[in-house]
């Protein structure tokens, strides 16, 4: 075999395992609490809005990287999610939420959680197409 032949090989095969490597754990899959609770122990992330009828335990005395929250996902699901880190200020405030980690029984537990708040921009935009300036 050529030089050059063994290098392309060698690359095509680091190219193949990083990719596999990246697909097998790299990249967390969206996904709803139904089909999260059907493969429990998997990571999965999940989109959803946050039920604001419904208290957020955290009790930053006890253990301040911890809290709780009911949390309604797109399929209009509601689960109990617990998340292991400290309470976002303006949690209540977000549109939605995204929340990574793994289902164990009918509680999902979070890993790393994501607000989507409102924009800043989204009155100016309402008022402009209202016909109004600011």
């Amino acid at each position: 075999m050529k030089r050059t032949h063994i290098i392309a090989l060698i690359f095509v095969a680091v190219l193949v395992a990083s990719l596999t490597v990246m697909l097998g754990k790299g990249f967390s899959r969206y996904e709803d609490f139904e089909s999260a609770h059907a493969r429990q122990g998997k990571e999965f992330t999940v989109v959803g809005y946050l039920n604001k009828e419904k208290e957020i335990k955290y009790q930053p005395e006890i253990n301040p990287n911890q809290f709780s929250m009911y949390v309604i996902d797109e399929q209009k699901v509601e689960k109990l999610v617990i998340v292991n880190k400290a309470k976002p200020r303006d949690i209540e405030k977000s549109e939605k939420v995204v929340v990574t980690g793994k289902m164990n029984g009918d509680t999902f537990y979070a890993n790393d959680i994501l607000l989507k708040c409102p924009s800043k921009y989204k009155n100016r935009e309402q008022q402009a197409n209202d016909g109004r300036s600011i």
